[in-house]
């Protein structure tokens, strides 16, 4: 959670908040990467909120490296996530309507963590393969990312 959000949770508690989030979907071989994370036990792509000030593409770069331990070389932007299905609650009980801008990533470098603050574990799934448990926020963009590699 940005220091930003920590401030307005602190005037607003649990209150609905709109977030911009940057996110990334990492693709190799035909394969997925994804996080299980370590807030809702469901599985996600990778990303959070953008910080005051920070270009959306940097903070989906640098998400990706604060939970995966990759470096993306170049991003393709999938699209852009809002309406109703991107409003969800947290586990802690704080609200969020999130719209989302995902990109796409299939030229980095680096070595997986084993598992970080936010997440428990990084997995490669077969496009044909995707777990179920996916979180709510990240239905919507993962099925457009499937659809976008399948073209």
């Amino acid at each position: 959670m940005t220091e930003y959000i920590k401030t307005i949770r602190k005037k607003i508690g649990h209150d609905r908040l709109i977030v911009a989030g940057a996110g990334v979907f990492v693709y190799k071989d035909g394969k997925v990467l994804l996080q299980k994370r370590r807030d809702n036990l469901c599985w996600a792509h990778h990303g959070g909120a953008v910080e005051v000030g920070e270009a959306v593409e940097d903070a989906a770069k640098r998400e990706l490296l604060e939970e995966t331990g990759l470096v993306a070389n170049s991003l393709e932007l999938l699209g852009v996530f809002s309406g109703e299905d991107m409003l969800y609650t947290y586990p802690n009980g704080d609200e969020v309507y999130i719209v989302s801008i995902v990109y796409v990533c299939n030229d980095f470098s680096g070595e997986l963590l084993p598992e970080t603050d936010e997440t428990l574990e990084l997995r490669w799934f077969d496009l044909d393969n995707i777990p179920n448990d996916i979180g709510p926020p990240d239905r919507r963009p993962l099925k457009a990312f499937v659809e976008y590699i399948s073209r």
